[in-house]
């Protein structure tokens, strides 16, 4: 793991755990999600078009093994799911967005392997995808704004967990219908370590293995 990121995660997560320095753990996750939604961001500026699509390791396990663009939306499918849907009971940022992405699936993407993550890749318009992340992101820092220490212990039930399952943005596959009964089984502590930081670490640093395998340095 990057050692600035690992860093600042870790320092986070030691924060958040005293009241007196909860807001400094905010702070700090703030920053560590602002840095990687630059290198997101200077990927967008670095890379081809048909680079988003690429799977040079596609036998691999691990998340390298998918694209850039399914990481993408993957990662904010994810948190704007668990923001909004989980946590806010309200509306995802996805809806204004859905139309522009032009993506085939509304869900996180768990479900989709090998070939069809490449497929998904190239449906996906690339401007309305980043424009989505940074719309997410934004909504979720004003979240994190409004948290205090003590909503750090709220938990999740069997209505949330049905509020999801009707929505159905998440899948019915094997592969993808356990996030559910995942996240419901964290408190909003949790949701903050994953996914709202360390599920960006992994597959941002995914993304700049896959990045450097078409250019290496």
């Amino acid at each position: 793991m990057n050692k600035e990121w690992s860093d600042l995660n870790k320092s986070f997560q030691v924060q958040i755990r005293k009241a007196s320095t909860f807001p400094d753990g905010i702070k700090t996750l703030m920053t560590l999600r602002q840095i990687l939604m630059d290198e997101l961001f200077h990927m967008k500026q670095e890379l081809r078009r048909e680079d988003f699509n690429a799977m040079p390791f596609p036998n691999a396990n691990g998340y390298h093994s998918k694209t850039i663009a399914y990481s993408i939306w993957h990662i904010f499918r994810i948190e704007d799911i668990v923001a909004h849907s989980l946590i806010q009971n309200d509306d995802e940022i996805f809806k204004t967005y859905q139309d522009k992405i032009g993506a085939s699936i509304i869900t996180t993407g768990n479900e989709l392997a090998g070939r069809q993550i490449e497929e998904f890749s190239r449906e996906i318009d690339l401007d309305a995808l980043y424009a989505y992340a940074a719309a997410v992101k934004s909504s979720t820092g004003e979240l994190l704004k409004q948290l205090s220490y003590r909503d750090l212990s709220r938990k999740f039930n069997e209505a949330d967990k049905a509020r999801l399952r009707e929505l159905q943005v998440v899948s019915t596959d094997e592969n993808a219908c356990w996030l559910i009964d995942y996240w419901c089984g964290k408190d909003i502590g949790g949701l903050l370590r994953m996914p709202f930081s360390r599920h960006w670490i992994m597959h941002i640093e995914a993304s700049l293995r896959i990045k450097n395998k078409i250019y290496p340095r």
